[in-house]
């Protein structure tokens, strides 16, 4: 039992980081890909809570803030991108009018 806390502490103290707020840039896209296919295969819908990102699992949970209205929204991953240099994330047209996002700008984005 003696080193059983210090295992928990160690644990928690290596796995909430990467589940804490991080600060990227995003961007948003919306009608003119409505009705095609997502890299995951579904099909895309603008006013859905969906994000693309490069490389977490589709079906990741992402709780997406924008630091200017104070409103943060929950979307799930189902796409691949952004391709923009600097961009890390994408959402759907529903997604950014929901937290107030108007252009490409950073958020905060941790995983739900």
């Amino acid at each position: 039992m003696r080193f059983v806390v210090p295992m928990a502490l160690l644990f928690t103290c290596f796995t909430t980081a990467s589940y804490a707020d991080q600060v990227v840039r995003a961007t948003w896209y919306g009608n003119e890909h409505r009705g095609h296919r997502t890299a995951s295969g579904e099909v895309f819908n603008p006013v859905g809570m969906t994000a693309a990102h490069k490389s977490l699992a589709f079906g990741t949970c992402l709780l997406v803030g924008n630091p200017s209205t104070g409103k943060k929204v929950t979307v799930r991953v189902n796409d691949r991108g952004p391709f923009t240099p600097g961009v890390t994330l994408d959402l759907s047209s529903g997604a950014a009018r929901a937290i107030g996002m108007r252009s490409t700008q950073n958020v905060t984005m941790s995983r739900c």
